[in-house]
């Protein structure tokens, strides 16, 4: 069977009565072409079944439409959902990516891959991995060598860096506040590990939250999980045993609250009549907990979504000659979001 040649644009062209550049146009979307030119293209375009090349169109606009993507512990629920995020807002725009995930949190010796984007000449990167401990001393000496626009997800803002992440502190002040407005007085907080920016700015809301009650907060008041519900579990008991008035608790994320409540149960612990108790992150099962567990809620999705859109910005801005690039901090606020964990239904 001979297979059957596939159209060319010149074939278009040709068929339209018009010059490639106007069918190329028109392909591009751009507004300089005729509504009924446009239209008559696009007939014929559906009619000889006619498919672009990817390579003739990514020459002619400079543009691979491929973005890279760093992330790291896939294991755990955050990273995975800012992924599907990032994958399907990506799906939707016509971008195409290439995926690599770092042995461990604590990767400093990333050039070789940031070389490897170069060399695959993605458009612009995003590094969705969280920012923990020095592992992002790497990129003052690294990113004017690439020359590639590179987006952050989730870290500590910096001047003249790309940033999208959650509202952290707002989120783990907004839980404290919700416990205090219920009447509690001895709140506790079992935070996520301090190397994670994330959890220090939640530890911090918690602080803050407190010392604006004239409440001061400490070393018996909190204790430290990673974010694991083992973690919680021995976090939990540690902090009966130090802290044996606390009639709430602020945990650093879901996970380690569902161990939190397992552990109310055991040691006899009325959730909420003598122990409110509110997690973080707002995992689908948090809803179905027993009690039901209120939540922060922090749109990782939303976080992945809007990392793709303003990586295309940055993409675009930086075709542009006469266009300064503009790096933004991008911050999401999270949600309060109360069930039978901290409110008698």
């Amino acid at each position: 069977m001979i297979e059957k040649k596939k159209p060319t644009i010149y074939e278009v062209a040709r068929a339209a009565g018009v010059s490639r550049q106007t069918v190329s146009r028109v392909l591009n979307d751009r507004p300089d072409v005729s509504s009924e030119t446009r239209k008559r293209i696009k007939e014929i375009i559906e009619e000889l079944d006619y498919q672009p090349s990817a390579i003739a169109r990514s020459l002619s606009l400079k543009k691979t439409y491929t973005f890279g993507v760093v992330t790291a512990g896939l294991k755990y629920i955050g990273p995975s959902r800012t992924l599907s995020g990032i994958t399907r807002e990506a799906e939707e725009l016509g971008y195409g990516l290439l995926l690599k995930e770092l042995a461990s949190f604590s990767a400093n010796n990333v050039s070789p891959l940031l070389q490897w984007f170069k060399s695959h000449h993605v458009d612009g990167i995003i590094w969705a991995a969280p920012e923990i401990g020095d592992n992002r001393n790497w990129f003052s000496g690294l990113s004017t060598e690439i020359n590639i626009p590179i987006i952050f997800l989730t870290m500590e803002k910096r001047k003249a860096i790309s940033i999208v992440a959650i509202d952290n502190y707002s989120g783990g002040r907004m839980a404290t506040e919700h416990l205090l407005s219920l009447g509690r007085k001895n709140i506790g907080h079992i935070s996520g590990p301090l190397d994670w920016w994330e959890a220090r700015e939640r530890k911090r809301g918690w602080e803050d939250a407190l010392s604006a009650v004239d409440i001061q907060p400490d070393d018996q008041m909190w204790f430290e999980g990673n974010w694991s519900s083992k973690s919680g579990k021995f976090a939990m008991s540690a902090l009966q045993k130090k802290f044996s008035e606390m009639d709430a608790v602020f945990v650093g994320n879901d996970q380690m609250a569902l161990s939190v409540l397992q552990t109310a149960w055991e040691t006899g612990i009325k959730v909420p009549d003598d122990l409110a108790v509110i997690g973080f992150d707002g995992i689908p099962e948090a809803e179905f907990y027993s009690p039901p567990l209120s939540t922060i809620y922090q749109n990782q999705d939303e976080i992945g979504r809007t990392a793709v859109q303003e990586l295309i910005r940055l993409v675009d801005e930086g075709l542009d000659d006469g266009q300064e690039i503009k790096p933004r901090h991008i911050t999401i606020q999270p949600e309060l979001i109360v069930r039978q964990s901290t409110s008698i239904p």
